[in-house]
Parts: C-alpha cells; sequence; structure tokens
C-alpha cells in the first residue's frame, strides 16, 4: 500500500520531489516551464493560423447544408491562443489556467466532431467516422513540450471521456434506425457502430498518451538533473578560470589526484599591507566588503593582461600568467598586472577610505617566472586545481621580501630579464644585487619596479 501511495504521489507531483533541490535551481526550472508554454501558445496560434487559411482557401465539401460550426470554432479558439500567448508573457500561467486551456482545447476538438452530423444532416453515428479525431494527437503532442507529463496524462485523459461521450451519444440517441454491428463494410457504409471500432481508438489514445507520459517522466527526472549539473557548472566557473572548469568539466575521464603537465609560467603574488592588524578594528561585515571591492579590482586588471586567479588566499591573492593557457609573453604581462594593480589601488584609494579602511590602502605584489606543475592535487573525495614548482615558491618568497625592501612591485633579476625579451617596455625599477630572500636557499639580484 505504501508502494503504491508514494507511485500515485510521484504521478500528480509529475515526476521526482523537488525537495533537496536548491532555490535557484528551481527557479530555473519554472523559469524554463514558463518558456514552454510560450512555445506551446506559439504553435498553437500557427496551427490554428494554418487551419484557418486551409479552411479559407480550400473548396467548400458537398453536402454540408446544415449549420456550419467550424468558423466560429476557429475564430474562438483564435481568439483564445492569443489571449493565452499574451498572458504567459504577463506571468507565470497557473496550474487551474493550464488546465483551462486543456479544456479548450478538447471541447474544441470534440465539438467540432459533433457538429459534423448537424452540418451534413446525418445521424450522430455519422460523426464517429471523420478523421478529425486524428487531431487529438496534436494537443496531446503539444503537452510534451513542457516536460511536464500530468499535461499530457490529462489531455489524453479528457480526450478519452470525450471520445466515449461521442460513442455514447451515437448509441443511445435517436439515431433513425441505428444499429451495433459486428460487420466492419456495414460498418462503413451504413447507419451502424462497431463498438470494437471505437475502443480501437480509444485504446489507441489512452496507449499513445501512456507511453509519452512515460516517457515524460524520466525525462522530468533528467531535466531536473540537467539543470543542477548546469548550475553547477556555472558555479564552477565562478570559482576556477574559464579554462580551468572547461578542463573540469569536458573531460572525458574523471580526473584523478596526481594529473598534470608542465608549462612555463609566470606567478604573481599580491598581498595588502598590514591587513591583519587593520582587519581586527573593524567590523566582520565592513572587512568582507573592502575584501570584495579590492578582489573585483584586482581581478578585471589581472583578466586584462591575460592572468588567471589560481587562488584567493584572504586578503593574498596568487594569479598565474601562461600556466593554464600557453603565452609567448607571460612574464611580461605579468609584470604589467602588478604595476596596474598598485597604481590602480592607489589611484582609488578614497573607495577603501569611504568603506572605512583607517589608512592608506596599499598591497605589495611579486613576480617569479619559470616552469611550473599545472594539475591536480588532493584525495579521491577531495580534489583542488593548482599549480606547483619553484617559480610559486618563489613568488611568494618575493612577496614577503618586499617589507624588507621596502618596495610594492619585486621580481628577480632572471624573471625581469626574460619579460625584457618577450617585449616588456615598462618601468625599468632598481637593480639589487645578491639580496638574501628568507625562506630561499641562495641570495637573489632582485630587480625593484615600484
Amino acid at each position: 500500500m505504501k508502494r503504491i501511495t508514494e507511485w500515485l504521489k510521484y504521478i500528480l507531483r509529475g515526476g521526482p520531489p523537488e525537495t533537496g533541490i536548491p532555490a535557484r535551481v528551481r527557479a530555473e526550472i519554472r523559469a524554463r516551464e514558463n518558456a514552454s508554454e510560450r512555445l506551446i501558445s506559439w504553435v498553437q496560434l500557427a496551427i490554428v493560423s494554418l487551419f484557418s487559411s486551409l479552411y479559407l482557401l480550400a473548396p467548400r465539401a458537398e453536402g454540408g447544408d446544415g449549420f456550419n460550426f467550424v468558423p466560429i470554432a476557429l475564430a474562438a479558439y483564435f481568439a483564445f491562443t492569443v489571449l493565452r500567448l499574451a498572458l504567459s508573457y504577463r506571468f507565470e500561467l497557473p496550474e487551474w489556467f493550464l488546465l483551462l486551456s486543456i479544456g479548450v482545447d478538447m471541447a474544441l476538438l470534440v465539438g467540432l466532431i459533433f457538429s459534423f452530423h448537424i452540418q451534413y444532416n446525418q445521424p450522430p453515428t455519422f460523426y464517429l467516422k471523420t478523421p478529425t479525431l486524428m487531431y487529438v494527437f496534436i494537443f496531446i503532442g503539444l503537452r510534451a513540450l513542457r516536460f511536464d507529463p500530468r499535461f499530457v496524462l490529462t489531455t489524453g485523459l479528457v480526450a478519452v471521456a470525450g471520445w466515449l461521450g461521442l460513442v455514447s451519444y451515437a448509441v443511445m440517441g435517436d439515431t433513425g434506425g441505428m444499429h451495433i454491428t459486428r460487420n466492419y463494410v456495414e460498418y462503413l457504409t451504413k447507419n451502424s457502430v462497431l463498438i470494437g471500432a471505437e475502443l480501437d481508438k480509444t485504446v489507441v489514445i489512452l496507449t499513445v498518451t501512456i507511453v509519452l507520459s512515460a516517457a515524460l517522466f524520466r525525462a522530468r527526472e533528467l531535466l531536473f538533473s540537467s539543470i543542477r549539473e548546469h548550475a553547477a557548472v556555472m558555479d564552477l566557473k565562478r570559482f576556477f578560470a574559464p579554462e580551468v572548469a572547461a578542463s573540469i568539466t569536458d573531460a572525458d575521464v574523471a580526473l584523478k589526484a596526481g594529473q598534470g603537465m608542465v608549462r612555463d609560467a609566470a606567478i604573481l603574488y599580491v598581498d595588502i599591507r598590514g591587513f591583519t592588524n587593520t582587519a581586527d578594528q573593524l567590523p566582520p561585515d565592513r572587512v568582507m566588503q573592502i575584501l570584495a571591492t579590492y578582489q573585483d579590482t584586482a581581478l578585471a586588471i589581472i583578466r586584462s593582461h591575460g592572468g588567471r586567479v589560481d587562488k584567493f588566499l584572504g586578503d593574498g591573492i596568487l594569479a598565474t600568467f601562461g600556466a593554464v593557457h600557453p603565452s609567448e609573453t607571460y612574464a611580461a604581462d605579468a609584470l604589467k598586472a602588478a604595476q596596474a594593480l598598485v597604481s590602480e589601488l592607489q589611484l582609488c584609494c578614497n573607495k577603501f577610505t569611504d568603506l572605512g579602511w583607517p589608512r592608506d590602502f596599499e598591497v605589495g605584489t611579486a613576480c617569479a617566472a619559470g616552469p611550473v606543475t599545472v594539475g591536480v592535487v588532493g584525495s579521491a573525495d577531495r580534489l583542488e586545481f593548482t599549480v606547483i614548482g619553484d617559480a610559486v615558491n618563489r613568488a611568494a618568497k618575493l612577496e614577503d621580501a618586499n617589507k624588507a625592501e621596502k618596495s610594492r612591485v619585486l621580481t628577480d633579476a632572471t624573471t625581469f630579464e626574460l619579460a625584457l625579451s618577450q617585449g616588456y617596455d615598462g618601468v625599468t625599477g632598481e637593480r639589487r644585487a645578491m639580496r638574501p630572500v628568507s625562506g630561499l636557499r641562495q641570495p637573489l639580484d632582485l630587480q625593484v619596479l615600484a
């Protein structure tokens, strides 16, 4: 009994529950359903326009001396379709309106079929042989565009109920000598009803409805899953550089720790001067607002020079040039980005003062170039895409050395010479030979650019 209850709930809600799905994903699902409703309205408008044109242009069938309901039905349905389309662009159509729309579709079809025996002055059994019933599959198929099996199922059941109503009226009404037969030829040529034929039509409608609904139940599960994965991919692209995100999402096989490649690249470290002591004096929300402003500015500058942010390290930033995406000017680009960062943040110092930063907003930057390994580290349950190598360690140590050198843009001589060979034409600064750098075994020739 419990399984039956769960199965019924599954059908009534049209597939998997939305519990556990983030609100933004549910909003995306609703947005796609609303877009589907607009598509259904446009298709309906195209269909009724086509049928109306064909009706106006096609020669009239002979023998139709009775009242013709077709123009009235098409005009009314055209008006309702235009209204439905307009409302779908104004707001999200409620379920009761969608059910009403299904009722209007079926009422139009059943009404037209019923009107044929009046128009052609024939007994009701006449309309049982009209091919117009096939249009029911158009209306059932239209509901499949929403990817909600409940509406397909409802349309099919309403169609079956309408057709059974027509059959019942033909059988029980005054039909002028109508009788039930089992002879197929007599059924086609005389005023008679073949119950088996009408049951065949009903079974076909039900079968198509059930098969299509079952397919949509499965499709809806896939829809929920794909939208959730799409949202995850979009989030992933915000946490990683576009090339890194693409390498993760487009990988032919699952990524594993230890996968990587060696590339020549430049590493840029950025750090706010006196951040820890100053931040302790400010409210946490103010600190986060200042950090966000600083990171937005830094990210824009790094990207404009071809760099990619690898990590936000609190108030620090680790960026790479040529690591994720190969470059011929990675060292020159890194030095230009470092100088642009210092200059831009100095120009917008008032912005940080207005946010509550109580001192001059200053950053220190350092660059180092060399071969690095770009790849995946971690364990089976926790992976991280990063860069590893001597250049990464050297850049971090050089950034710390800014304090001792009283500098804001610092690099080693080897990186500076490489940048010059790559077309660097910025500030040359001052060469300081054989300077000790904490954390490095050997002294380095340093180039102070600011």
